[in-house]
């Protein structure tokens, strides 16, 4: 019987290795491996010849559809740029009450898991979602296992000035009963006391200006905040992921308390390794996020850490603003966020791969392989056979420039704008259908599936 398709004699990059072969897909799973001569006949057979083919991309930390008043993104148009950009999984986050906005206490956690599960409809790639615990509420801690039974394994906390920030109080609460579940508890850190203070501080002196605003939140809050997290964690015994490591002070406060890497986890996210805080000068307020864009010297640390193990995934946290609420006159003023699911693994790949030297089998330990593991998440990241075939044809060498008139999501702008780069996704296949075909969408929304989580098993 022939397979429904062959991708045939690409370079081949797994978690450790690269090599010319060939891939079978049929049913939807990987089934085979090999030469083009040790696989069966096939209805369709794509010549991957010159170029990589890798496991999708999967982005656990992602924000669609989250407050429509001033947010952009929609599941239809932001699962498109996802496609595009090679990434066939995302984590998307699940709020108490529907939205970010909170808009009715009457409902949980699950209303929220709930609300975002019925995006499917829109979907152009597997989503999943993480559980934020914002209400500081003995029910908030209940819904906890009705959340994992549903498939939501990780919960997600802000550790800042953030109007759904919580309570070190909590934040310790919270972790006794993740890991009375074997569950994952995400972390963002920022002291908000600091940050609270530096910001009142800088507006009663009218220091709007772009450039001033990540001495607002200085990189110190953020290892402050991350050891007070970690203290905890590690009392607790839960298993740990600090999200968006921005720092050289915050990702040394994570490695030193890695003892084995198994509890102890961490990401980074593209725009952290690739951009300096200049990009305040040149581009204002539009990659305005939270924790900020650091000095060149934390872009080499943030390498140090993914090549020594204290971070070990390449994250977006994409989020979608309309212009008007980004091009302001004082930094204060704008919403923390930018989008990036379209441009993350060609500018992660160019920097890491073209332009540090770094392997193939690194970016996919990072960008593929790691962050399935870590959520729990055993078909997705990898090209075994019987997983999810989830494939990416990837040309090193197609050479480009960015412009935000090529983005598929809704924003308007894109941080990297004119940054030039080699690596571009020619086909995107999510689980055996074809969703990018070389410079368009071929598949119907709705392609997407919600993932129901396992709970990760962390070894070292």
């Amino acid at each position: 019987m022939p397979v429904d398709t062959i991708i045939a004699h690409g370079d081949v990059v797994t978690p450790n290795s690269v090599r010319q072969t060939s891939v079978a897909i049929d049913d939807g799973t990987i089934v085979a491996l090999g030469t083009r001569d040790q696989l069966p006949a096939a209805r369709r057979t794509v010549d991957a010849s010159g170029k990589l083919v890798m496991p999708g991309v999967v982005d656990p930390h992602v924000h669609i559809d989250e407050v429509p008043e001033n947010r952009a993104g929609t599941y239809r148009a932001e699962t498109r740029a996802a496609a595009r950009g090679g990434v066939t999984t995302l984590i998307d986050f699940a709020w108490q009450g529907g939205d970010r906005r909170i808009p009715n206490n009457d409902k949980g956690l699950l209303d929220g898991i709930r609300n975002k599960r019925s995006k499917h409809q829109q979907s152009f790639v597997d989503f999943s979602v993480h559980g934020v615990l914002h209400r500081e509420t003995e029910e908030t801690l209940d819904e906890l296992e009705a959340a994992v039974d549903a498939g939501v394994t990780s919960f997600k906390m802000f550790m800042s000035n953030y109007p759904v920030g919580v309570t070190n109080g909590f934040v310790n609460m919270a972790f006794n009963r993740i890991a009375e579940l074997d569950a994952v508890a995400a972390v963002h850190t920022e002291d908000p006391s600091i940050c609270e203070a530096l910001t009142a501080k800088f507006k009663r002196e009218g220091r709007g200006e772009p450039d001033q605003y990540p001495l607002s939140r200085p990189d110190y809050t953020e290892a402050m905040a991350a050891d007070d997290a970690l203290q905890m964690a590690v009392d607790k015994g839960v298993k740990y992921y600090g999200v968006h490591t921005t720092s050289e002070k915050a990702a040394e406060t994570i490695a030193s308390y890695q003892e084995d890497e198994s509890h102890i986890r961490a990401e980074t996210c593209t725009h952290y390794t690739t951009l300096d805080d200049s990009v305040y000068e040149e581009r204002g307020t539009y990659p305005q996020i939270a924790p900020p864009i650091r000095k060149p010297r934390d872009i080499e640390a943030m390498f140090e850490h993914l090549e020594g193990g204290a971070l070990s995934v390449v994250s977006t946290d994409h989020s979608v603003y309309h212009e008007e609420y980004k091009a302001v006159d004082n930094w204060w003023e704008s919403p923390f966020g930018a989008n990036s699911l379209q441009a993350s693994l060609p500018v992660f790949h160019d920097e890491a791969v073209n332009k540090r030297g770094y392997s193939y089998p690194f970016l996919v330990r990072l960008m593929c392989a790691n962050p399935a593991k870590t959520f729990g998440m055993p078909n997705k990241g990898t090209l075994e056979p019987g997983t999810d075939a989830d494939v990416v044809v990837f040309d090193p060498d197609d050479r480009y420039t960015i412009t935000a008139r090529d983005n598929e999501s809704n924003s308007t702008f894109s941080i990297y704008e004119g940054r030039e780069v080699s690596g571009k996704v020619h086909q995107t296949y999510l689980r055996g259908n074809l969703v990018w075909d070389d410079g368009a969408i071929v598949a119907e929304p709705g392609v997407g599936e919600f993932v129901e989580r396992d709970l990760p098993e962390w070894t070292q």
